[in-house]
């Protein structure tokens, strides 16, 4: 005997009742059948946005290393033994040839990150000559100096920066996990400050921190509750550097990234979703899956603050295979 097929509601329809997503309904979205999952995102996607067209950053760490925190995944931590010293903070200079190489290859954001707990007073003058310089080449700017104190988003914004961003990593529930010299609250906090400012939220996590699907679907409730929605919302796969607590975590299946990206793009319709850390060590397929799915924003230029990324090249190749071209 035939079986019924399966009947799925139609995903210009689908939405929380309550006007916010809880853990549990994003969980159900996440144990959808595989290939219904990324149709359905895939439908959403281009209800938002031309599904040819891919958003290219540039990130750039100005201050390396030497970071009082102790987040589990990060090498730039002083409480792990890892291959990166601390270093001084770039110059202006050589922050404005660094955003003209970026532009020249085709980049439209450029990311400055900076491996501090928070920015002193003192840290952040020294980067505001470095927005301005940066926005005066026409670039999108962003940056990435941790938690804010009251001021500082505003004088960020008065030099021209665009986006701040500061990630929630993963689940409230799973945080203490990962990270014990700081309070999921604090996160939240800044995030707030930013908007207050007026600048646009760039706000993500990274899953593959041994976390489980009930873990991951809490960080999407988070992130798709904010009020705003995010701007943008990097997705970053786990880079596991030697001397790092999660050094040893457990691999992620690759379906399962591909089903966060598509469950961020189901919750956060008019975000772009950004492939983020960890792509250097994905098949073509599999990005390709996650373009598929909703991803529309890369990092592009082939370092990520400490960590490797894909060749410019290489990923020129990968958007020409694909027809994709940058917004």
């Amino acid at each position: 005997m035939q079986s019924s097929p399966m009947v799925f509601q139609s995903p210009a329809t689908f939405h929380p009742e309550s006007g916010l997503w809880s853990a549990e309904e994003v969980e159900q979205l996440l144990s959808l059948p595989f290939m219904e999952l990324v149709y359905r995102a895939a439908e959403i996607h281009r209800q938002f946005f031309d599904p040819t067209k891919v958003q290219l950053s540039t990130l750039v760490s100005i201050k390396t290393g030497g970071c009082p925190e102790d987040c589990g995944y990060c090498p730039q931590s002083v409480h792990h033994d890892t291959p990166v010293e601390n270093q001084p903070m770039m110059t202006v200079e050589e922050v404005i040839a660094a955003a003209r190489a970026a532009k020249a290859n085709g980049a439209g954001r450029f990311c400055m990150g900076a491996a501090w707990r928070g920015p002193k007073d003192a840290d952040l003058e020294a980067t505001l000559a470095m927005v301005r310089e940066v926005k005066a080449l026409g670039l999108e700017t962003c940056a990435t100096f941790g938690l804010l104190r009251d001021g500082q988003a505003e004088k960020l914004k008065a030099a021209g920066l665009d986006y701040y961003n500061h990630n929630l990593d993963t689940a409230p529930e799973k945080y203490a996990d990962i990270i014990q010299t700081r309070e999921y609250e604090d996160r939240l906090d800044t995030l707030g400050k930013v908007r207050g400012a007026g600048l646009s939220v760039c706000c993500g996590g990274i899953v593959g921190m041994n976390e489980t699907r009930t873990d991951r679907a809490g960080l999407i409730a988070q992130l798709a509750n904010l009020d705003p929605q995010p701007e943008s919302v990097p997705i970053n796969s786990l880079v596991k550097v030697s001397g790092t607590p999660l050094e040893g975590a457990e691999p992620l299946d690759w379906t399962e990234f591909v089903r966060t990206v598509a469950v961020a793009r189901l919750t956060m319709p008019r975000s772009f979703i950004r492939l983020s850390a960890g792509r250097r060590e994905m098949p073509e397929a599999m990005q390709a899956l996650c373009f598929l799915a909703g991803a529309n924003s890369i990092f592009y230029g082939d370092k990520l603050l400490t960590t490797g990324n894909p060749e410019v090249d290489a990923d020129r190749t990968l958007m020409a295979k694909l027809d994709l071209s940058p917004f």
